[in-house]
């Protein structure tokens, strides 16, 4: 038993620690969060929009965060300084150029 805590400790600590992208909800809004700290421009793209990128704001600690409206299912990817950017994400597909997207799927 003693043994299972300590593991599982572990795997909390570390996925506390290495998360890189992360969302919160916040009543009918959704922010995303990319964790960049050497990167100094980054943009975001979904297909809510078409892909039109978008300027996405640097918080503290590396932190970028972007907003949306909460509510359809989209697909998404992030540049920074001019490279794709697919962060860990639970739902990806391949899209037509060869590279993935992820996937955000409300309520699940």
């Amino acid at each position: 038993m003693k043994k299972l805590i300590t593991v599982s400790l572990m795997f909390l600590v570390c996925l506390s620690g290495c998360a890189t992208h992360y969302y919160r909800i916040d009543g009918s809004k959704i922010h995303l969060y990319l964790k960049k700290p050497e990167a100094k421009n980054v943009y975001f793209a979904s297909s809510l929009d078409g892909y039109e990128l978008h300027q996405v704001k640097q918080k503290d600690n590396g932190i970028w965060e972007v907003t949306l409206s909460f509510g359809d299912e989209f697909r998404y990817f992030f540049i920074a300084d001019g490279a794709l950017v697919l962060p860990p994400c639970r739902y990806k597909e391949k899209d037509d150029f060869g590279s993935e997207n992820c996937i955000f799927i409300p309520n699940l």
